[in-house]
């Protein structure tokens, strides 16, 4: 490899801003400004949802994904560590996942490893979630029983947990 078009502190910079975006995206529940970061023609490859092409395919997904149990749940995407790959102008990440707090101060949470590809200008072209969705379940699944103990659990999250816990062939 050659190297890549942006220099570290260009990533460093752009990606100080992304976590920036995505901090207020989760504080406002605006996720439009999180997609506005992607290219036109972004490619979107998430494990669980399949890959999606172009910004207008990421938006309603993100959409959903955020505004329903239990991404409306997650409180903040936070890096636990970041690396940047200037050859190829990327930057690698664990992202927290964390859910609010259920009642009694519990923080349950699950993480992924994303990889953003930096497109210039504050624009990302593409961006990998890798992770395992039966994770995100668990966790998902644990802040219900949580939440159920503590009586704060909302109906959303009890036909949730009532619908997975029947597709993974158990009780929630």
């Amino acid at each position: 490899m050659t190297g890549g078009t942006f220099t570290r502190d260009e990533l460093v910079e752009a990606f100080a801003r992304f976590e920036q975006t995505v901090d207020h995206a989760a504080k406002t529940r605006d996720w439009d400004s999180w997609v506005d970061q992607y290219t036109d023609d972004v490619v979107y490859v998430e494990h669980a949802a399949g890959t999606m092409r172009g910004r207008e395919q990421v938006r309603p997904w993100i959409w959903q994904t955020m505004e329903n149990f239990p991404g409306n749940h997650m409180t903040s995407f936070p890096s636990l560590w970041t690396v940047y790959d200037e050859d190829a102008d990327r930057v690698l990440c664990e992202l927290d996942n964390p859910m609010r707090d259920p009642g009694d101060g519990t923080i349950i949470t699950a993480t992924n490893i994303s990889i953003v590809t930096y497109a210039g200008d504050g624009k990302w072209r593409r961006q990998e979630d890798v992770y395992n969705p039966l994770r995100f379940v668990s966790a998902a699944m644990k802040w219900c029983r949580k939440a159920a103990e503590l009586g704060t659990l909302p109906d959303e999250a009890e036909k949730w947990m009532t619908r997975v816990g029947a597709q993974m062939g158990g009780p929630a």
